[in-house]
């Protein structure tokens, strides 16, 4: 990412993984503040199968969401994100399938980027164009604006 080029105020289109969306609604650090800058400026893809993996996951006791609050964030993010059309996932990743989806959903919802946390994903690097990084370095590609 460093040395990297962008134009000025280029408007990102942003696949974020599951564990950071968690990362950003449980925590204050980095994930909250890139949900943040995003909703202020760029675009957030997602697909019905990510959305309900989110779902999934915030459901669980250890996170202590009321079904009120889990509906509002998922309300949001609907709202505010490009929900892309999943009808295939392509068969990247053998160790952990699930992440094939969040593959599948940026190709189909032309992101340029994927953010997480998810070392299989990272391992990638890249997709078929799409870059897949971690939040820390959005933060820098944001901050370089």
């Amino acid at each position: 990412m460093r040395g990297e080029r962008r134009r000025a105020h280029e408007i990102l289109r942003v696949v974020l993984d599951t564990n950071v969306l968690v990362s950003a609604l449980v925590g204050h650090g980095k994930s909250r503040r890139l949900l943040t800058k995003l909703f202020e400026a760029h675009e957030i893809v997602s697909s019905r199968q990510m959305l309900a993996e989110l779902e999934d996951v915030l459901s669980r006791r250890k996170f202590e969401f009321t079904r009120h609050q889990l509906g509002e964030f998922l309300l949001i993010m609907v709202r505010r994100s490009i929900v892309a059309t999943v009808m295939e996932c392509p068969e990247i990743i053998a160790e952990d399938p699930d992440d094939d989806v969040v593959l599948a959903t940026a190709l189909e919802g032309e992101a340029g980027y994927i953010v997480s946390g998810d070392k299989h994903l990272l391992r990638l690097k890249e997709f078929k164009g799409i870059k897949i990084v971690t939040v820390g370095e959005t933060l820098e590609l944001l901050r370089s604006d």
